[in-house]
């Protein structure tokens, strides 16, 4: 449950970093059985939580968005599977010279944040999309001075 609108997604890296164990936390480690089972009164402890951002709107996307994981996982589909098709199973390698150049958004990321919402996650535009792409490896977007950038591009 990022900040999704709230500023440029290359901007929050050391925020996320020190978000994220206060989110694990309060959203039952990620689990999404536990969190698709939250109910009024959880999502009322959920928005007095001062160690995550207490938007009933991004409490109850979350929550959504573990029902449609959920939903999928039901009919046979991984949910990794199915973000790397949008890649074809392999990490986009970029090359630029600096953070400047990389986009905040690509034709992928806008054709995978489409078919999200349509399956019923919300607070998925191309950005953050594309921010999340980064993250978990879909695209290199390191720097080509970067000591992670050829590591990435070795990675298969």
């Amino acid at each position: 449950m990022g900040r999704a609108g709230a500023r440029s997604a290359r901007t929050l890296g050391k925020a996320r970093a020190r978000r994220v164990p206060g989110l694990r936390e309060a959203f039952d480690g990620f689990d999404p059985v536990a969190v698709a089972r939250y109910d009024e009164a959880r999502i009322g402890l959920l928005l007095q939580n001062s160690g995550i951002i207490r938007s009933r709107a991004k409490i109850e996307a979350a929550i959504a968005g573990a029902r449609v994981w959920l939903e999928m996982a039901e009919r046979g589909e991984d949910f990794s599977d199915y973000i790397w098709g949008f890649v074809d199973g392999r990490p986009i390698q970029n090359a630029w010279r600096g953070f400047r150049d990389a986009p905040t958004a690509t034709p992928v990321s806008e054709a995978l944040a489409k078919d999200l919402k349509r399956r019923g996650f919300k607070f998925c535009g191309p950005v953050i999309t594309y921010a999340f792409m980064q993250a978990v490896g879909m695209v290199n977007d390191h720097e080509t001075g970067c000591p992670r950038h050829a590591q990435c591009a070795a990675t298969p």
